[in-house]
Order: C-alpha cells, then structure tokens, then sequence
C-alpha cells in the first residue's frame, strides 16, 4: 500500500467518525441532527513528526428515521485531494457500515458504539485500521483519530461546525 492509500485510508476513518457526530443529542435516530453541510479543519500527523494543515466539507442526508446516514466528504490539504462516500447505520446503539474513496478505489468498514454525546468507531480494510474518538456539542465536533499499521499516516485533530 502506498503512502497515498494509506492516508486515503485514514480520511476513510475520518469519514466513519463524522458520519457518527450526532448520535448523543438525537431523538429520533442517532444521525437525525447531522442533516446538511458542514466544514472545517485541523492537523492530520505524520510519521516522520511533521503536520500538516487539512480542510474538508461534508454533506449528510439523513434517512426519516434518523437511523440511516449517506454522506460525502471532500477534503484537502498542501499535498492531496480526496472524496469519501459513506453509508452508516445504527442498530440499537451500534454503527457499522462501510466507505468507498471513489477516486482511488479503495474502501472498507466500520464498527461502534454511541453514548451521550461520545463516539468510540474502528475503521478497517485490508492494510491499515485507525480508533476515532468523536464529541459533539451542538453545531461543533471534535475528530481525534489514531491509525495504525506502519503507514505514513499516525493521527489527526479535527473541528468541523455546522453551516444554518
């Protein structure tokens, strides 16, 4: 796997987590506030200790239940562009679901747990696995995300807010 999978592969795991930001505060369904856009930065880590500034935007269109999440995540940085394709459930309190980077073709799954507020979520494929910590307030997230597997991507700090 290249270095530019391997970082594709931890926006994939970025995807997962947002994807999961308003599990604590919805009534209806987990996703049920996270309907629309929102932008953001932060910091993503590298394993030669440098970092190095990202953007992105999401869109989220939230099934009537609130249960069922499809999202698209575009983000850039000084030295790469990629798009994210998402589709979550939650099932009792547990998400999975699955992600596709369409202009690399690579993808794979994820699995959690949703409390209050606080969004614990594994991304996997083949070569790289990542741990996503996620708290939402309101209109604001907090992403951390740990990877692991030796690749050149080791973490990430990202704020996203909601625009309307």
């Amino acid at each position: 796997m290249t270095g530019s999978s391997r970082r594709l592969c931890w926006m994939g795991a970025l995807a997962a987590i947002v994807l999961s930001a308003a599990t604590a505060s919805a009534s209806a369904g987990p996703f049920s506030g996270l309907a629309g856009s929102w932008s953001g930065g932060g910091h993503i880590s590298l394993a030669n200790g440098t970092k190095e500034r990202i953007r992105c935007r999401a869109h989220y269109s939230v099934g009537s239940d609130g249960n069922a999440l499809q999202q698209s995540l575009r983000c850039a940085s000084d030295s790469y562009n990629f798009e994210l394709r998402s589709d979550v459930e939650n099932h009792g309190g547990r998400i999975s679901g699955n992600w596709n980077e369409s202009t690399r073709q690579i993808g794979g799954t994820l699995t959690g747990h949703a409390r209050d507020g606080h969004i614990e979520v594994t991304v996997e494929n083949p070569n790289f696995s990542a741990h996503l910590t996620l708290i939402s307030h309101g209109h604001r997230q907090s992403v951390v995300i740990r990877a692991s597997g030796g690749g050149q991507f080791t973490g990430a700090s990202i704020s996203l807010a909601r625009h309307g």
